[in-house]
C-alpha cells in the first residue's frame, strides 16, 4: 500500500475541514464539532456531498479506515490527509468533543 500523507491531531485547527468516517454508533458517542460525517463504507455513493478543491482532513479511530479513504478520495481527485492518531489521539490530546447522546462525550 502507498503510503498516505498524514498529520497529528494538534495540526487541526478551527478552520480545518474534517470528514470523519467511523460508524454511526462511533460518532454519536463523540465527534468534532463542525466535522462532516460519512461512514467509511458509504464514502463512495456519497462522494458528491464533499468539494473536490477543499482540503479534507480524514479521521477514524485510530487511522487505519481514514488512511484507506485518504487514500481513495486523492485517487479519485480530492485533496484528502490522514489524520493520524484518529479521535483516539485527540481525546488523548484533550481537545474539544461533542456527544449526540446528551452525554459526556468520548472515542468508541
Amino acid at each position: 500500500m502507498e503510503s498516505v500523507p498524514s498529520v497529528g491531531v494538534n495540526e487541526l485547527n478551527e478552520n480545518t475541514r474534517i470528514l470523519d468516517v467511523r460508524e454511526d454508533y462511533e460518532w454519536q458517542a463523540g465527534h468534532i464539532a463542525g466535522a462532516v460525517h460519512i461512514p467509511v463504507d458509504e464514502v463512495p455513493e456519497r462522494i458528491d456531498e464533499l468539494d473536490p478543491d477543499e482540503d479534507l482532513h480524514v479521521i477514524c479511530r485510530t487511522g487505519g479506515r481514514s488512511s484507506r479513504v485518504t487514500q481513495w478520495l486523492a485517487h479519485n481527485g480530492y485533496s484528502a490527509v490522514n489524520v493520524s492518531g484518529g479521535m483516539g489521539a485527540w481525546m488523548d490530546a484533550d481537545k474539544p468533543m461533542v456527544s449526540e447522546t446528551g452525554e459526556e462525550p468520548y472515542v468508541k
